[in-house]
């Protein structure tokens, strides 16, 4: 049987539309800055590629700033706030590494937002603590990269505005699999990576909310309307707005996954799993689960022999597999170096999601099997 593909967050298949869309733009590629016709038709596929982006989060395209991935949007946004009078950090215990690195080293106070046993934010804190002296800037991601659970981002926004801090909100996990709505949400910025979307690697956007505006962290020329000099990656924009165009259509679709997830999840869960986020809104993806006594990397290999692609949890440590931040942040300790997660997206069937039930739960009982037999031996 051929290998599947279940580990989405970390990088989703590139969709045929985004390759041809791209292929196409790279025979025809001049600086979308120069004033000749290849120029011209160069700055048409940005512009178009932005008004696309907008759309997914129903921002206005002038917000829309093309940037080199989630990392460097992720740290403009940051920038930006601390540039507008933010004086201290909030930031969410399960945040994305590069939120949490960013804010580590930004010379500015930092706290730490707590999350309950599902991995959800404590907004009574988050009242309190917004209440204390100096303008806050709050760092909340819309959902979690492992867990796939959803963050109460509106209700927590009402907080930061009677407050007047500032809401960064990383959805890049988010967009395209449930609602984005940079109004709705309220956030001031909001971050997204084409490559979560089925498009290229290497190329993300900081959305701003209207009237809002930001820095720039590269300096050089005045491209991205003076906000990220350098020339942009026109074949890689260009697959971001096709990509975006294509998780608008099958928004709905994506929903489907949640039956898919959930079949799976009970029947690794009756083998001895915890689901990781239970019992809160997740997203219908994602599907994050532990075991004690099994680390990650045993389970991963052993799937991956058996044609299952899935992975630890963040791909985001140069290949190494470390303890769950998530998980150890949600008070399970004991499960930290166990978390498998499992995500589908747009080229994923509910066929994928059977097989990888049926692959852990007979590599889970086998691994049982050794474990007792190695009781027995001992004893």
């Amino acid at each position: 049987m051929s290998a599947i593909y279940l580990d989405y967050n970390a990088s989703g298949l590139v969709r045929s539309e985004v390759l041809e869309a791209m292929t196409r733009a790279l025979a025809d590629n001049g600086n979308p800055s120069a004033v000749h016709a290849a120029g011209r038709r160069a700055r048409a596929r940005v512009e178009t590629a932005r008004a696309q982006v907008a759309e997914l989060v129903g921002a206005d395209p002038t917000a829309v700033v093309f940037v080199s991935g989630g990392t460097e949007a992720n740290a403009q946004g940051v920038a930006s706030a601390l540039a507008a009078g933010g004086e201290r950090l909030i930031v969410s215990a399960t945040e994305h590494p590069c939120v949490a690195e960013t804010a580590a080293n930004a010379g500015a106070p930092v706290e730490v937002l707590p999350v309950d046993a599902k991995g959800v934010i404590d907004l009574d804190w988050l009242d309190a603590a917004l209440k204390r002296p100096g303008r806050a800037v709050v760092a909340i991601h819309h959902a979690n990269n492992e867990s796939g659970v959803i963050q109460p981002i509106a209700k927590a926004a009402r907080l930061v505005r009677a407050a007047g801090g500032w809401l960064h909100v990383d959805a890049i996990q988010s967009a395209g699999k449930i609602p984005v709505d940079i109004r709705t949400l309220d956030a001031d910025s909001l971050t997204l990576s084409a490559h979560k979307l089925g498009g290229p690697q290497g190329v993300g956007a900081l959305v701003f909310k209207e009237g809002v505006s930001g820095v720039r962290i590269l300096h050089g020329a005045g491209q991205e309307r003076g906000l990220r000099a350098g020339t942009e990656n026109v074949p890689g924009i260009v697959g971001f707005g096709v990509a975006a165009d294509c998780a608008v259509r099958d928004l709905e679709a994506m929903g489907s996954h949640a039956a898919w997830r959930d079949a799976a999840q009970t029947r690794v869960k009756t083998a001895g799993a915890t689901i990781i986020g239970e019992g809160a809104d997740r997203l219908p993806n994602t599907l994050f689960m532990a075991v004690e006594g099994w680390d990650s990397p045993q389970q991963l290999i052993t799937l991956d022999l058996a044609g299952v692609m899935v992975s630890a949890g963040s791909a985001c440590s140069s290949g190494k597999v470390k303890p769950s931040k998530t998980i150890s942040a949600m008070g399970l300790d004991a499960l930290a170096t166990g978390g498998v997660r499992v995500s589908g997206g747009w080229g994923t069937t509910e066929g994928d999601w059977a097989r990888f039930a049926d692959a852990w739960v007979a590599a889970y009982d086998k691994h049982k099997a050794r474990a007792a037999a190695r009781v027995r031996e001992v004893a």
